[in-house]
């Protein structure tokens, strides 16, 4: 077998370990930011808006159920990306202000609405629209609460 050769001069010695403080830990790093500020403050407004206009096409496909295009099925659309990019906006605005619970449920609220809403756009009956919508709410609430649960204290700030 192979084996590498002593370098010359000994022993090489350890660099002294460095000093760590109280409550961090070097395992813990952040993982770093690849996109700017400017790319963020973009991505705000840009992916609710990109968001808003496939729900408002999915809402409109829905409604006019394979039959054609009038111009009622096209407000229809629009005016639900319009609502959808609004509410979502300002959601993204206000909620992380608010306590945890509140903060999943406005969440929850938003989903179970836009959901039951586009549900009922494809002829569905509005009590099983209401039940389906309840159920996609309750498994949201479930997951959101988990997750702001985790990550914030009980004021809502973001646990570091």
């Amino acid at each position: 077998m192979a084996h590498a050769a002593p370098a010359p001069g000994g022993i090489p010695r350890r660099a002294p370990a460095p000093e760590v403080q109280a409550g961090t830990s070097p395992d813990r790093r952040r993982t770093p930011d690849v996109l700017g500020a400017r790319t963020h403050r973009i991505a705000r407004i840009a992916v609710p808006v990109v968001l808003a206009l496939v729900y408002g096409y999915w809402v409109a496909a829905d409604n006019r159920a394979g039959g054609p295009i009038t111009g009622w099925n096209l407000l229809l659309g629009f005016a639900s990306a319009l609502v959808f990019a609004v509410v979502c906006i300002a959601l993204l605005a206000l909620a992380p202000r608010m306590i945890r619970e509140v903060h999943a449920l406005l969440w929850t609220a938003f989903v179970g609405i836009a959901f039951g809403f586009l549900y009922s756009q494809s002829g569905h009956s509005i009590l099983r629209s209401i039940v389906m919508s309840a159920l996609i709410a309750g498994a949201t609430f479930v997951v959101f609460f988990y997750r702001y649960y985790t990550r914030e204290d009980a004021f809502g700030r973001r646990i570091r």
